[in-house]
């Protein structure tokens, strides 16, 4: 009660970052907390959700955690309204929640598309839908993640490839609602980063190929064609420029931020 005063009387800025029980939200929600009075963190695990909490809080913002599916009905709402309750305002939204099953078109079953869906494009439209009206009276910024595969698709990642793909136009078409609205609307399209989740994949790509741990992540990345890997910090950064006043005239774009992997114009 004693943070929901303070917050309210000195009209401080406030962000929603999802996914931020680990890896890029994580990274992100504790980035921001350098720059944001209030970080709301949205994840499905608790516990996972605590630590990050305990870090932004470390970092030196309030942090309010919710525990939610944002494939449930209701989800986004009560997002929102836990965030208005605590600090009336909402000044960012970055989605970066989504785990998609990662499989073949031929293979992938309706399930497994409606789970991507539900939570990674799906998800990230409700709670801009929900939030939009207090970005609005904020003049906010909404920032949406999507990845490398939307401009290079591959047969085993069909899924991803296409929810990345839908999300970048999703974008697109939130940012030209937001020259009306005075909202500002980017995305990001992120490359191999080096998460919990790609580290799994290069543990079984490792197995499959008798590499060592360390050879696999050498092998990999060679193929990929990139500098390096990424790191959540990186794109924590990235992140934290797009919501600072110095990014403010960029609106409906796209950047990429892949260690090289795209090529394309």
């Amino acid at each position: 009660m004693h943070e929901h005063s303070d917050l309210s009387a000195r009209k401080q800025r406030t962000v929603i970052v999802t996914g931020a029980g680990r890896g890029i939200g994580r990274a992100t929600a504790v980035r921001l907390a350098c720059a944001f009075d209030l970080v709301t963190l949205v994840a499905r695990n608790p516990v996972t959700l605590d630590q990050s909490a305990s870090e932004v809080r470390a970092a030196g913002a309030v942090a309010v955690p919710v525990a939610i599916d944002l494939r449930t009905q209701g989800a986004c709402a009560e997002i929102v309204a836990r965030t208005l309750e605590t600090a009336g305002r909402i000044d960012a939204v970055v989605n970066i929640a989504g785990a998609v099953p990662q499989a073949g078109p031929m293979s992938m079953t309706d399930e497994q598309w409606d789970e991507g869906l539900a939570l990674k494009l799906h998800g990230a439209r409700r709670l801009a839908l929900a939030a939009w009206p207090h970005l609005v009276a904020t003049r906010g910024s909404l920032l949406f993640m999507s990845g490398a595969t939307a401009l290079m698709p591959k047969a085993s990642l069909a899924g991803v490839s296409t929810i990345n793909a839908a999300i970048l136009a999703l974008a697109k078409a939130f940012a030209e609602q937001g020259l009306t609205d005075g909202v500002q609307v980017n995305s990001i399209q992120l490359g191999a980063v080096m998460t919990d989740r790609r580290l799994a994949i290069i543990e079984r790509f490792a197995q499959q190929n008798a590499y060592s741990i360390a050879d696999a992540i050498d092998v990999y990345a060679h193929e990929s064609g990139i500098a390096r890997y990424g790191q959540p910090e990186d794109i924590a950064e990235l992140v934290a420029f797009l919501l600072s006043p110095g990014a403010r005239w960029m609106t409906g774009s796209t950047l990429r931020m892949d260690g090289g992997e795209t090529r394309s114009i």
